[in-house]
């Protein structure tokens, strides 16, 4: 068995004196006339106007097998429909019809789920029909691995034959000779007590043995029927304590009938285990358990839990969600998506592992999780190092880790496979450092950094890094600067020093780039060399040319 899974329905046999409402009486017409024997049994069945029939049987160790019929087929159960050995025992079963719900009405239910209006949604229900589902339950049983039939029907025993036929029974009558005896009536217009015990029913016998009964009611097909006579506006509801079905195949079970409503509120069946349900002096309620701690407890040696079932009678979309536990987590079971756990808890989770404050902060290892500059929806993670792990499960997915350390430092790094590479690194300076961890100023880069439609700014202005050849505005160190600069450091700018080249290494790509760099930049040197040299001789044309009309004008005078 699946760790995770607990036996379906042992829970819900166990509580269903709860779950049982709106049902037909068992073995009745409600849905079908059960016929059959042998390895199958089948249900007659005369509605019409459904979509389909759900049945669902459980066997006596808790296998339930489910199908459903369309109209036009009678509803059936074989043997061969459960897995493994036939046991011989009660099966329980249920009939329940899906009515045939139209368009407008699932489309006006389904509204009224959205706004979560739950008072338009019951009246919607009662306008359409649907807040009666019918229901049959009722029990087959199997002795010596086959079926028994249930046609069959025990006779009462309030007929003559009985009543004459008894041995030891003083029969007395008012009918004269040679006809029928008739048992006179006992009409006793008085209180009546008896401080022995009573037997009730054609099976008691004179000297019946007692024991510490002070009512028995013995005969087959024992029931206790309260009639109410009440007229006009008071209550006038009938009852009844119903012991084990009439029908051959039937359930040994104990029921509570609403007589007047046709339905079966609460049964118990046969075998159902000690303190199935027991309720203590403080109104505590246990199930399989006489010691309930808490208010509901629910004891059992594998898999304690609820199923919340809803079905598709009302019109709504069939949804069946499980809540259990055991050793191994507590958990929420989609069953109707195949199952799945979308929500887990294993044992020995700390104290506010998840907690949701009043205003809708989550909170992850704090108990008040709260949030600063007037945010009220969020989370908050307390913890020595608080983190959070992003996988990606697909094809080449990767791992991403955000984690705060101890000094403040918070680091979102590449842990794909069990390796741990930065790649964002915020110290608690305020530094930040990308693709590494030390940061000496406000911003380290491992690497290029490159600008796509863009600059680097500072304090509004454009940075002086720009594309070499293709910016106009950057502007060329003088000849001055550029003598002063190899002096000093014995290289050209941006090319590495003979010393950093033997204690650093070089990276080549990187060398290569900034030699390009430098021939980009000598040659914008040269052309503006080039440039200026071209100015100096228009400029001195220009005077040589001034000159030489000045001289003519001096001569001239002369």
């Amino acid at each position: 068995m699946n760790r995770f899974s607990f036996p379906p329905f042992r829970i819900a046999i166990a509580i269903a004196a709860f779950v049982i409402g709106f049902s037909a009486f068992a073995n009745g017409n409600g849905v079908g006339r059960p016929s059959g024997g042998g390895s199958v049994y089948e249900w007659q069945t005369t509605i019409t106007g459904h979509e389909r029939i759900q049945l669902t049987v459980v066997s006596p160790d808790g296998t339930v097998f489910s199908r459903e019929f369309t109209p036009g087929r009678n509803p059936s159960f074989r043997l061969s429909d459960i897995e493994g050995p036939v046991e011989d025992g009660a099966y329980s079963y249920e009939l329940r019809v899906v009515p045939r719900i139209s368009a407008d009405v699932k489309r006006k239910l389904e509204d009224a789920r959205a706004k979560n209006d739950e008072a338009a949604a019951r009246k919607l229900m009662r306008q359409a029909g649907l807040d009666q589902p019918l229901v049959q339950s009722g029990a087959i049983t199997v002795l010596n691995g086959s079926i028994v039939a249930p046609d069959a029907v025990e006779s009462s025993a309030h007929d003559e034959a009985s009543a004459t036929s008894l041995s030891g029974r003083s029969v007395t009558t008012n009918a004269p000779s040679g006809l029928t005896p008739e048992v006179n009536d006992q009409v006793i217009p008085d209180d009546l007590i008896v401080q022995s015990s009573i037997c009730v029913g054609f099976d008691c016998v004179n000297n019946e043995s007692f024991g510490f009964d002070t009512i028995r009611m013995k005969e087959n097909n024992t029931r206790v029927k309260f009639e109410d006579t009440s007229t006009g506006t008071f209550p006038t509801n009938d009852w009844q304590l119903t012991a084990n079905d009439s029908a051959s195949g039937g359930a040994s079970k104990f029921s509570i009938e609403d007589i007047t409503g046709a339905k079966v509120p609460m049964t118990i069946t046969a075998g159902a285990s000690t303190n199935s349900i027991f309720v203590d002096s403080t109104g505590r309620v246990g199930f399989r358990t006489s010691t309930p701690v808490l208010d509901l407890h629910v004891a059992t040696s594998n898999t304690p839990g609820i199923r919340l079932e809803q079905n598709n009678a009302g019109g709504f979309t069939a949804q069946t969600w499980d809540i259990a536990g055991n050793e191994a987590n507590f958990f929420i079971r989609d069953v109707t998506s195949g199952s799945r756990l979308p929500f887990r808890i294993r044992p020995g989770a700390p104290t506010s592992s998840i907690d949701i404050s009043a205003s809708g902060i989550v909170g992850i290892g704090t108990g008040a999780p709260a949030l600063v500059n007037g945010i009220t929806r969020g989370m908050q993670i307390s913890a020595e190092f608080p983190a959070i792990r992003l996988t990606a499960t697909g094809t080449g997915g990767h791992d991403y880790q955000f984690q705060l350390g101890s000094s403040g430092q918070l680091g979102i790094s590449d842990v794909t496979g069990g390796t741990n590479n930065n790649r964002i690194f915020i110290a608690g300076t305020g530094n930040v450092g990308i693709g590494t961890t030390t940061t000496t100023s406000k911003l380290t880069v491992a690497g290029d950094v490159r600008t796509i439609g863009g600059s680097f700014i500072d304090d509004g202005t454009t940075l002086n890094v720009p594309d070499y050849v293709f910016d106009d505005q950057y502007k060329l160190m003088s000849v001055g600067e550029l003598a002063s600069f190899i002096r000093e450091n014995k290289h050209l700018p941006n090319v590495p020093s003979e010393s950093q080249v033997k204690r650093e290494g070089v990276n080549i790509s990187a060398f290569q780039m900034r030699l390009l760099e430098k021939v980009e930049e000598l040659t914008l040197y040269t052309i503006d060399q080039h440039d200026q040299i071209g100015t100096l001789q228009t400029q001195n044309k220009e005077l040589m040319e001034r000159l030489a009309a000045l001289e003519q004008k001096l001569a001239e005078k002369q």
